[in-house]
């Protein structure tokens, strides 16, 4: 392997780190996250913090940074009073500021390649309701494809590794995803949020996943944003059903109360559960709300046999 391996390559040779919740390290540092735009807003008011964030994660020992741009969209900005031009900045701004944490990783002695990942959430992330987990937008395919596409040519013009395509909560939009990302010149992974074995939206994990099959933009497909149980059905079927490698990033297991505004339960996520999803064919590994950078070491620490050969940028 060389310096400049693709993501697509490294996935070919072992298993990638993904990194944890953006909003575990943001929170942690004080920042209040309650505000429609979420972690996005901070692209705009303290920009700085999401270095930080991302660079705990890369010295962590992650290989991948997902952007902040998960709930960035013209719309959502619009709402804000942000014009579409500073809009465009702010969502490449997400792009450069996970590169400027891979240079200070790298810079720190960080000695593997780094990758960035441009977060694309779904439609319902901009509504900011809770639909992001619903998904039966009342939207057609077409609609979807209308509103995704214009920021999809932003991000991927900000030269972005991948295409973070996450939190999908419904089939309908994925397909919407699929047309979107055609022609970009920049590869993808699929991630459906899912209850079980169905969607959130309630489709069958084997659909959901065989639209992806046949998609050559598509380098890996899987699950995130789910309780660590559900995973080891999703990643035996998008295994079987594709045979592309598989993404998984759930999150730790405990729940969100609505009411109280605050997370109950315990952690579930475990190493032991890792090394399963990797033998079952998952080959990009992280994990997504409340799991943070200790669990992101352990992770990497357990799969550490299975990564590609170390490289600087």
């Amino acid at each position: 392997m060389t310096s400049n391996t693709t993501l697509a390559e490294a996935l070919a040779a072992g298993t990638v780190v993904l990194d944890g919740g953006m909003s575990n390290q943001l929170e942690s540092a004080g920042h209040d996250l309650s505000d429609e735009l979420w972690s996005a807003r901070l692209l705009a008011e303290a920009p700085e913090a999401i270095v930080e964030a991302h660079l705990g994660y890369f010295e962590a020992g992650a290989d991948v940074a997902i952007t902040s741009s998960y709930q960035a969209t013209f719309e959502g900005f619009a709402r804000r009073g942000i014009g579409q031009e500073r809009a465009a900045e702010l969502l490449a701004l997400s792009v450069e500021l996970g590169r400027e944490a891979a240079r200070r990783a790298q810079a720190g002695g960080v000695g593997r390649q780094l990758w960035v990942a441009a977060s694309v959430g779904p439609y319902g992330a901009m509504l900011a309701d809770g639909s992001e987990y619903r998904g039966r937008y009342g939207l057609t395919v077409d609609e979807l494809e209308r509103f995704h596409r214009p920021r999809l040519e932003v991000l991927a013009a900000a030269g972005p590794d991948v295409l973070a395509l996450e939190t999908v909560p419904d089939a309908d939009e994925a397909r919407a995803l699929l047309r979107a990302v055609r022609g970009l010149g920049v590869p993808a992974w699929l991630s459906y949020s899912v209850a079980g074995d169905r969607t959130r939206a309630g489709q069958p994990l084997e659909e959901a996943f065989a639209l992806a099959a046949d998609a050559d933009e598509i380098i890996a497909v899987g699950v995130n944003c789910c309780a660590p149980d559900d995973v080891d059905h999703a990643v035996e079927t998008a295994a079987r059903v594709t045979g592309k490698p598989v993404v998984v990033y759930p999150n730790s297991g405990e729940a969100w109360d609505a009411e109280a505004r605050a997370w109950t339960g315990r952690s579930t996520f475990t190493t032991e559960q890792v090394t399963g999803w990797q033998g079952a064919g998952a080959r990009l590994i992280g994990g997504c709300c409340r799991v943070g950078p200790d669990a992101i070491t352990a992770l990497a620490d357990a799969i550490g046999g299975r990564r590609p050969e170390a490289h600087s940028l």
